[in-house]
């Protein structure tokens, strides 16, 4: 009797820790405790030709409101992603994925992926012609420009999805080579950010700003050669550097021994 009563006890401890750590991480995630949260972002895995891999992570009000696609923003209405690809799908780019949507603070989000042939073409998607792109050689560098400018002023969902204005918006660049040069800033303290492991750069927003078409200017200056590249080349050269050395210990060995033999007498007779 005892020891099931000593279960018992055991049992709800259990239970009820678990509805403790429960409702915390249910409140941290919400409140973003575990890092920021964005309404609307764009990630650019940029590589030096000039081809890049993009994911844009946005709620559907976002991109009724930013970029003027024709979704529905009832929570509970259905989030056609036919019309998300076909809204994405160009000449110049090649969707991979639209995800199931997620939903966040009573809004669905979708994640979608796409491939880009030509990042200094990319204004010509409809969903990328707020920006202007630019790639190009200067002496030693390579120099990556965005220029985001006005959206679709599409205000009219502001009333209906519980917006403040003060979520956030994200461009990131992902460069390929070491950066040498950025103008991102900490949108709170203006002050100068670090690079992010990874060589990840990020431009922040506020919702209402962008809605505003206020101007976002993206200046990455990086070298003309790749991370991947140089590591080649490094490890080329260490490998190199070892067999010449593992070479020469081999022929001074081989040198010593022929020495030797030369000094040594002959077979007695």
């Amino acid at each position: 009797m005892v020891r099931l009563w000593s279960d018992a006890r055991v049992g709800r401890t259990i239970l009820a820790a678990a509805i403790l750590w429960t409702t915390v991480l249910g409140s941290a995630c919400r409140s973003g405790l575990f890092g920021k949260v964005y309404e609307y972002e764009e990630d650019l895995y940029l590589s030096l030709d000039g081809s890049a891999d993009l994911i844009v992570n946005a709620s559907i009000p976002a991109l009724v409101a930013l970029r003027g696609l024709e979704l529905s923003v009832d929570p509970r209405g259905f989030v056609d992603r036919t019309k998300i690809r076909a809204a994405y799908e160009s000449p110049v780019t090649e969707v991979t994925r639209v995800s199931r949507p997620w939903r966040r603070s009573g809004r669905r989000f979708v994640q979608i992926r796409l491939k880009v042939r030509d990042v200094r073409r990319l204004s010509e998607a409809g969903p990328f012609a707020w920006s202007t792109y630019s790639l190009a050689q200067k002496a030693d560098q390579i120099v990556f420009t965005q220029a985001v400018t006005t959206s679709e002023l599409r205000r009219g969902t502001l009333r209906n999805v519980g917006w403040t204005g003060g979520e956030l918006v994200a461009f990131r660049v992902h460069a390929p080579s070491r950066i040498v040069w950025h103008n991102a800033r900490d949108l709170d303290t203006n002050e100068t950010l670090d690079v992010e492991r990874g060589n990840i750069l990020g431009w922040e927003q506020h919702l209402a700003d962008r809605l505003d078409g206020q101007p976002v200017a993206i200046e990455v200056r990086m070298d003309d050669q790749s991370i991947l590249y140089r590591t080649l080349w490094l490890f080329a050269g260490a490998f190199g550097s070892a067999v010449l050395v593992i070479g020469g210990l081999i022929w001074l060995a081989m040198r010593k021994g022929a020495r030797e033999a030369a000094a040594s007498p002959g077979p007695l007779r």
